[in-house]
């Protein structure tokens, strides 16, 4: 009798075998496609979060790129400015420029004769306009006993006021401009003596307490000496371990104990490298507290772990061949190393070194336990010199009730995603451009 199955009986199962293996595969591929819509819905939901960030940053900043000018018809008074005609600088310089303010707005509105009704009509121009004239007058003593018609800057409320921030129709009480302030605005902008002009001063100056003169030129400078710095200590050094550790360390206990250090600093919280930073560079060597060297010394203990792991991801990449061929013409491992390894590995390390320098410039934790959170009127003219950095200039700006400080900070962190993408942008390109595929 034979074992096997009658045909008859596999004939009857096969068409509820095939059934069931339909029916699997349909379950099967409507999990796949769940699963594809859900990582569609995922990718879509952070999508629309990072716009709605977006958004929500350039809307509540783009506008302080303008800034609320007056224009006033000034007159340098010799008897006020330089009367013994000396032309001194600390004659000048020590002069009541801020009174030449005052007068120019009073003649506007000479019906403003009370005290109370001047010092709220003076109000209105920025506290820096006074330090302008003497600045243009310092630069230029020619100035002196003509009159000019100029732009000065005007007080933060009323740039908020002329920017739609301040609701007119709330009462007096709810609001820092008083209606009549209201009203000698209008008139100014029925003369056509009030408009928005593009902000040069966000960018050349340094911080203030006033907000319509506050800026970012200090805090730019401070972090492109920081990077300065960084780029010069950490990527040398970064390729040089690498190359120690891919081409030349022996394989033994103490290289593999290095190694695991190095990828654990990587994943290191950057507070602690400014405590480091702190207490070496600070309390040892006695750095100066706020300076750039010292931002630049902390940074770079901070990003060598992650150009010495790209480097390195770089070097492996290169194929044995290209050494096995060099090796075999005669060269040393020396100069295989540095004529052919290196030079095809580069476009990997240099595009670490700029990942590693983006995250260095958006860093702020490190920079607040060396002291860069001091405030910082000057703009830094070296690295030595007591500076702040931009991602701390928006921490301390963000922290500020006045509503103009709220626009700089959004603009702050505009300019400062503006560099991150650029550098990104260019690792991104280096890659694309210099990679070679084996």
């Amino acid at each position: 009798m034979s074992d096997q199955p009658d045909m008859n009986e596999f004939s009857a199962r096969s068409p509820d075998t095939l059934e069931r293996v339909r029916v699997g595969l349909a379950a099967r591929y409507r999990r796949e496609r769940r699963f594809r819509m859900y990582g569609l819905m995922s990718t879509c939901l952070g999508l629309l979060f990072v716009l709605f960030l977006f958004v929500s940053i350039i809307s509540n900043g783009y506008t302080a790129f303008w800034q609320t000018q007056v224009r006033l018809e000034i007159d340098f008074d010799a008897q006020l400015i330089d009367p013994d005609g000396t032309g001194d600088a600390k004659i000048i310089g020590s002069a009541n420029f801020d009174k030449l303010v005052r007068t120019a707005v009073g003649q506007l509105f000479p019906e403003v004769t009370d005290r109370r009704g001047r010092r709220s009509l003076n109000r209105l121009m920025s506290a820096g306009a006074g330090f302008e004239l003497r600045e243009m007058t310092l630069a230029d003593p020619a100035l002196i006993g003509t009159r000019q018609t100029l732009w000065l800057p005007a007080d933060d409320e009323v740039d908020m006021l002329i920017k739609g921030y301040i609701d007119r129709d709330v009462p007096e009480g709810s609001r820092r401009i008083k209606d009549q302030q209201i009203l000698w605005v209008d008139a100014l902008i029925a003369d056509e003596r009030i408009e928005r002009q593009f902000n040069t001063d966000f960018f050349r100056l340094g911080d203030s307490r006033e907000p319509e003169l506050a800026g970012i030129g200090g805090a730019i400078k401070g972090s492109f000496f920081m990077l300065v710095v960084t780029i010069a200590l950490s990527f040398p050094l970064g390729v040089a371990a690498a190359v120690y550790l891919e081409e030349f360390a022996p394989k033994n206990r103490w290289v593999d104990v290095l190694e695991v250090n190095i990828n654990n600093l990587a994943a290191v919280p950057s507070i602690v490298f400014g405590l480091l930073g702190l207490a070496v560079f600070i309390n040892f060597f006695g750095l100066p507290r706020s300076a750039p060297l010292v931002g630049g010394l902390v940074l770079t203990l901070m990003t060598l772990p992650t150009i010495i792991i790209a480097s390195r991801a770089a070097i492996k990449s290169v194929p044995p061949s290209v050494r096995q061929a060099a090796l075999g013409v005669g060269a040393s491992q020396m100069q295989t190393v540095f004529h052919h390894v290196i030079p095809l590995a580069m476009p990997g390390m240099l595009t670490g070194a700029i990942i590693g320098m983006a995250r260095a410039l958006g860093e702020s934790a490190p920079l607040l336990m060396i002291g860069m959170i001091a405030f910082i009127v000057e703009v830094p003219g070296t690295p030595l010199e007591p500076s702040t950095a931009l991602p701390v200039q928006i921490y301390l700006w963000a922290d500020s009730p006045e509503r103009a400080f709220v626009e700089r900070t959004s603009a702050a962190i505009m300019v400062l995603l503006a560099f991150l993408l650029v550098m990104n942008g260019a690792a991104i390109w280096m890659r694309k451009r210099f990679e070679r595929r084996w």
